[in-house]
Parts: structure tokens; sequence; C-alpha cells
């Protein structure tokens, strides 16, 4: 095996560099094979599946021309859960499993008593990834997950049936006529609002890699540069409305995002001109503004993450 990772490896490192090359040839020989890492590292004798290098070299070809290695498995593994992606779908980051983490924290802390279900909505829910986390973390939960995309939806539930947990998907348009005048209403009773939008601008293209550019979907990706605050400020406007009360059965209205680290301020005073209070913006482990959170003004026992829920990541400050 040592031969085939310097091969693998040779072939690529002058396109991804020496660590990441090292971690696909990895990666590579661990999905043909069917074994781990450390059953390779350590001689495992138990797979007849021994890659060739014609299979090998089909894979570096594709690796060469910037596709994803997640596509070309057509699978990820990420937040402990193997999910299958695909061009119709983003292949889900570190920042965003950050965000499952803190919504994790803060609804597990000691003190926090719940007298209402946890019903939660993913907007632009993709390959279903966070509300499946959340699902598996938390199995009492409620979890509904909606997106434009059929393809993107036809993903997520796959991915919640290999995962054995139950998660409601639905074909949405969160700015279309009909989800305004029925969608967000009937959906009344989430507490828990969640979103990963698209959220970087058009004008921040030149900084992108070419895997991201040529194989992963743009429109999940890219809002224009002169409102690059597009989804966020549809989801407040369609759930902050004072017509949307909470009833007896859901006091609290939460809502979490992942933002671009460029706009904050700017997503704090969205959410406090539409009736947002405690909200907190908190930075990522490499220490940029990367999720923001915040509850209704009006719930009487909204849910705010505490301090030391955040392990260490520091809210920049509270509104």
């Amino acid at each position: 095996m040592k031969e085939l990772i310097n091969y693998i490896s040779s072939r690529l490192a002058d396109l991804y560099g020496n660590d990441e090359s090292l971690a696909l040839a990895w990666w590579i020989l661990e999905e043909l094979t069917g074994c781990t890492r450390s059953q390779l590292q350590f001689g495992y004798k138990g797979t007849k599946n021994i890659p060739n290098y014609q299979t090998i070299d089909k894979i570096i070809v594709r690796l060469r021309q910037n596709e994803p290695v997640q596509y070309i498995f057509g699978h990820t593994l990420w937040c402990g859960l193997d999910l299958r992606v695909s061009p119709a779908t983003l292949i889900p980051r570190p920042e965003t499993a950050e965000l499952v983490e803190t919504i994790s924290n803060c609804f597990k802390q000691p003190q926090t008593t719940l007298d209402y279900p946890v019903r939660v909505l993913d907007i632009g829910t993709g390959s279903g990834c966070i509300a499946i986390a959340l699902k598996k973390l938390h199995p009492e939960w409620q979890v509904t997950g909606m997106d434009i995309s059929a393809d993107a939806v036809a993903v997520a539930r796959e991915n919640a049936r290999r995962n054995n947990v139950e998660v409601s998907f639905l074909q949405a348009d969160i700015f279309s006529d009909e989800t305004e005048e029925t969608f967000a209403f009937r959906l009344s009773p989430f507490t828990l609002i969640v979103s990963n939008p698209p959220y970087i601008c058009e004008s921040e293209k030149s900084t992108m890699r070419r895997n991201v550019l040529d194989y992963e979907p743009s429109s999940a990706l890219f809002v224009p540069d002169d409102d690059p605050l597009l989804f966020y400020r549809r989801i407040v406007q369609l759930f902050c409305r004072s017509s949307i009360r909470p009833s007896v059965h859901s006091p609290a209205r939460n809502f979490f995002f992942e933002i671009n680290e460029a706009y904050g301020n700017e997503v704090q005073k969205l959410m406090r001109e539409h009736g947002c209070t405690d909200i907190q913006l908190i930075h990522d482990i490499y220490g940029k503004p990367r999720i923001i959170q915040g509850r209704m003004a009006w719930q009487s026992r909204g849910l705010l993450c505490p301090r030391r829920a955040l392990r260490g990541r520091r809210p920049s400050q509270t509104v």
C-alpha cells in the first residue's frame, strides 16, 4: 500500500500540495479497498479489493480536473453521518458542523427545561445535513427541511434513510407568493429556524477554488453583490411577523444562521429591525464571525445559548 500511496500523492502534489494530496491518497485507497486507514497501515489481509493502477488513474484524472473527491465517490463523512452528495447539493463544511454543535449545545444545558416541543425548520436544506444531524442528536425533536431544488430534496430524503432518522423534507421556494401566503403561516408552530443559505457575493468568485466553482451548485452558494442579505431578510420577514404569534404549544422562536464573515453586523441589524432580541454573533474555530443566533422579542421563554456553551469560541457581542 505504501507504493500506491506514494504513487497517488506524487501525481497530485503539484495541484493540491503535499498534505492534501497525501490525505486524498488515503481517502482513495480506503474507498477502493473498503478498509480503514489503520487497517491499511498495519497490512490488513482481510480485503480482496486490491486496487489496480488503471482504476486509480481514472480517479486521478478527475481530481486533476478539480472534481471534488466527495462527488467522485458520491458520499462524504460529516458530523458522524455518512451522507450522499451530488452536484445538486453542496458538500457539507466544517463551519456548518459548528452551527449544528452550537444549536445542540444550547438545548443540552442542564438548567434548560423546555415545556414545549422543539420543532425545527431547516431552510435551504441541500443534502439534509443540518436537519439529519440535529435529529440524530435529538431524536425527540420534530425536524423539517425545505429546499427549492427537487434533486436536493431527493438526496436529503435518501440521506435520512441511510442514517436511520425520520425527517420530513419538502420542496418549496422561500421567495414564492405561495410560500408567503400559506407555507410560513402553516409552519408558524416551528420553534427553531435554522439556515445556511447562499451568502457568498458574486464578486468573491475570484478568490475561490475551481473545485467549488466548477462543480458545486452556484444557486446554493452565491448572492448578488447589491443584496448580500437577500435570504436572511426573506426568512426574518416571513417568520418574525407580528401576525405569527407563539401558541401555548410553541412559546418560543429561535433563529440560527450561518453567515458570510463580512456581514455579521448587517445581519444583526436586520434581525433587530424585525423584532429579534438576545442576538449573539459567534466566531468559528478560525476566529471568523460565522454564526448568528437570536430570538423573537415577544418570547417569554426563548432559549439563548449561554456563553459557556460555546466551548472556547467567543461571541463577539450580544445585542
